[in-house]
């Protein structure tokens, strides 16, 4: 493979997919993070989770897929993830949804800050939007307050 590091264009379509990257990690640990959130409620709110995480395995697999059409080796999903907490009710069940969502968040604005192609922009904007659409049902449900962020995806 040839040396491209002098072409601006090349940095900056890797610089997009290794942001793409790590918003697939995100996703990976968000899709394993919803299992443990959906055993945690009861069967009347397991369908949330189950839909949460439905949402982002399918932005994952295209993520996946757009990274496979680049030519670039999709990062896998890890066998388990580190909790930040004990998860021991719904309503911690709830906070770690949040924390979930604004992991993707977090990912999805990084996205955007190297995105060049416009396409990947969009989808940026759509999985953010998506994220903070869920996170606001979920603190809701953990009885965090403020329920909805200026700027999701940001430091608070």
């Amino acid at each position: 493979m040839a040396d491209d590091s002098s072409d601006p264009g090349a940095l900056d379509e890797r610089t997009e997919n290794t942001a793409l990257g790590e918003a697939l990690a995100a996703e990976h640990a968000a899709v394993w993070g919803y299992g443990v959130v959906g055993a945690a409620l009861d069967a009347g709110a397991q369908g949330l989770a189950a839909a949460s995480e439905t949402a982002h395995r399918d932005v994952r697999d295209q993520v996946a897929g757009l990274l496979s059409e680049r030519g670039v080796d999709p990062v896998g999903a890890q066998g388990a993830y580190a909790l930040p907490f004990p998860v021991l009710s719904a309503t911690d069940a709830a906070a770690l949804a949040v924390v979930l969502e604004d992991g993707v968040a977090a990912a999805w604005v990084r996205v955007l800050d190297q995105a060049v192609e416009r396409s990947t922009r969009e989808l940026a904007v759509g999985a953010l939007t998506a994220t903070e659409v869920r996170a606001v049902g979920w603190r809701t449900t953990a009885g965090q307050t403020p329920v909805t962020r200026a700027f999701p995806g940001l430091p608070q």
